[in-house]
């Protein structure tokens, strides 16, 4: 690899990798191979510190707003994100984790893949393209194997495999669930895609809005109203607690939030706010938390949520 254990230099470029990378090593190592990041790698704490290579084109502002943003900068063929060439370069990595899932959510491949091309550490460039949380776990294991650090990486992985599984077992696959609304963004509204489809059913409940693995896509209120969502999960992207109160407070003035059978039946806790930087939205270590409060909401097994889970009912 051209680098040892001890000179091994690792920018992050995606928060979800920089969690994967973290869950494999000790915080100290952590801090002494993770040489640059993204601006939204803000976890796990401590990486204040450590530069950042990334910085976001949108202006923020209203949901609206910032999908009309990102839909006029797709279309047209730009980036959302600025790559700062010379501090990466100037940082020599060893290894660069970044991702081609979704370009709205992180610096393109293209780019990252251009510019490493040209520095003189040639580093290795791992792509992260999960559909599932098994392709989850399979990161972690090529993230650690990337990194030197491939042992530690597989123990993490069956322990993390191990808690899904045990959190499977409180689901009773007799009983029909409830059809679940996963809101991964509110204005215009978009309902979850990627693993989420899939982690909802295995959690026992049905989204019939779309299937596992399928990119997040925009709804209707025709198509929402349809499938008669008996539980709604507020929980768009990029978006803390506060903001999501926020954006719940936008949905409840809609014609067609009060048509929902989960707003109408009025049942405590069938609404659900969660954060949506956190939780279901960062393909990493965490989206095992997520999965381990997801089946307790949906099967009435409290003693799962996991300590200090951000979410708000209603």
């Amino acid at each position: 690899m051209g680098a040892t254990l001890r000179s091994m230099r690792v920018v992050s470029l995606l928060p979800s990798a920089t969690e994967l990378l973290a869950s494999a090593v000790d915080p100290e190592t952590l801090a002494r191979i993770l040489v640059g990041r993204s601006h939204e790698c803000d976890f796990p704490a401590g990486l204040k510190d450590v530069p950042v290579l990334t910085k976001s084109r949108t202006h923020g502002g209203a949901s609206a707003a910032i999908d009309a943003e990102v839909s006029a900068a797709l279309a047209s063929g730009t980036s959302l994100y600025e790559l700062d060439e010379r501090l990466l370069g100037e940082l020599a990595p060893d290894v660069i984790l970044t991702q081609s899932l979704c370009d709205v959510c992180s610096i393109e491949l293209r780019t990252v893949e251009r510019i490493a091309a040209t520095l003189p550490t040639k580093p290795i460039v791992v792509n992260l393209d999960p559909k599932s949380i098994f392709d989850v776990f399979d990161d972690l294991l090529r993230v650690g194997d990337a990194c030197g650090f491939a042992s530690r990486a597989e123990a993490a992985m069956v322990a993390l495999r191990a808690r899904y599984w045990s959190a499977v077992d409180y689901v009773n696959p007799y009983v029909p669930g409830p059809e679940v609304l996963f809101l991964e963004w509110c204005d215009p509204a978009f309902c979850g895609g990627h693993w989420t489809p899939a982690l909802i059913e295995a959690a026992g409940a049905r989204h019939s809005l779309n299937a596992a693995g399928a990119k997040s896509r925009r709804v209707s209120p025709e198509e929402i109203l349809e499938s008669a969502p008996e539980r709604v999960v507020v929980c768009p992207c990029g978006f803390d607690l506060a903001r999501v109160r926020q954006e719940h407070d936008a949905l409840t003035r809609t014609r067609w939030w009060s048509l929902l059978p989960a707003v109408l039946e009025a049942r405590a806790g069938s609404i659900a706010l969660v954060d949506g930087n956190q939780m279901f939205n960062r393909p990493g270590p965490r989206l095992v938390n997520a999965f381990e409060w997801l089946v307790a909401w949906i099967n009435g097994r409290d003693e799962l949520i996991p300590q200090d889970f951000p979410v708000e009912y209603v």
